[in-house]
């Protein structure tokens, strides 16, 4: 599989993840509809979560950099960072991202930014200090496949969707057992299909939270495997970032200013010393296994 059909492969995968997660949306908003008798409850729930859109929008940025306490960074505070960025921009066509530096002792960067022409680069102080010229290229040009993919906005309406869907779910349950709800004398309700709506339903409100943030986990991981073919075409070197993926993974030195809010937007997963080798837990991690990732880098490289 060369670079090519590896990102068309991730490109169908991920549009197929958000339609269904889309799916989901659509299909909770029609049940609260039906259930309270009330078609208003689903334009409702369209509008907050496109007012919820419009806010992350212009301020996601912002906030993951506030939380992870980045620094601007100026051309003559670090030249080489500088000149690699301003390197791999031209070549990948894309605008000169702000760049900031972590105060972090672990190797670690992610990108954020509602566009290109809107974006930042942020890399921890252990990246710069524990990997070579080669190996901060990959890292590096996988965020700025990030950029060019648009794939940070994505994931930021991903977000809001998600708490979403749970904060609907929590309200429905919550009015669900304390007596409150639709009118079960209505005819719609008294009937055998009216009975199977409502246990479905009951169900799917129920598991639609568990749902939501699995297919979220899931166009996470898919989202990287495509930025580590996208920047291993723009370098031409995919050893380069599966050295660096390696030397990442290996160190085990704790980020201070991370949360489960912003572990996703990061290369590698910034929770370091947790395992991953059941399926269980592979499931629920916002990133592929790095072991995955290296080898299908290296396949790329033969």
């Amino acid at each position: 599989m060369n670079l090519y059909t590896q990102q068309s492969k991730n490109i169908r995968k991920t549009w197929l993840l958000m339609s269904l997660f889309l799916v989901v949306i659509i299909a909770l908003g029609w049940f609260l509809s039906y259930y309270y008798q009330s078609p208003n409850i689903l334009y409702i729930a369209v509008i907050f979560s496109v007012g919820m859109n419009f806010i992350s929008y212009w301020t996601s940025d912002k906030i993951v950099l506030g939380l992870s306490h980045a620094q601007p960074l100026e051309h003559d505070q670090n030249q080489e960072l500088y000149h690699i960025v301003e390197n791999l921009c031209i070549t990948a066509g894309l605008p000169m991202p702000k760049i900031y530096i972590l105060p972090e002792a672990s190797p670690n960067a992610f990108a954020t930014g509602r566009n290109a022409q809107h974006a930042a680069l942020a890399v921890t102080q252990g990246l710069l200090d524990k990997l070579n010229k080669s190996e901060l290229e990959g890292v590096i040009a996988h965020e700025l496949s990030h950029i060019g993919n648009r794939d940070i906005l994505l994931q930021t309406v991903i977000v809001v969707l998600v708490g979403l869907v749970s904060i609907v779910s929590d309200m429905f349950l919550r009015a669900r057992f304390s007596g409150m709800g639709g009118s079960r004398d209505n005819d719609r309700d008294s009937g055998q299909l009216g009975a199977i709506i409502m246990v479905v339903g009951l169900v799917f409100i129920i598991l639609s939270p568990i749902i939501a943030q699995l297919m979220q986990l899931a166009i996470s991981r898919k989202r990287e495997y495509l930025a580590d073919a996208s920047g291993a075409l723009l370098t031409r070197f995919p050893e380069g970032l599966a050295n660096a993926l390696e030397k990442i993974s290996a160190d085990q030195t704790p980020m201070r200013y991370t949360s489960n809010a912003t572990a996703h937007l990061y290369i590698s997963n910034p929770f370091k010393g947790k395992k991953k080798n059941s399926w269980l837990v592979k499931m629920f991690s916002t990133h592929p296994p790095i072991e995955e990732r290296v080898k299908i880098l290296r396949e790329m490289s033969v």
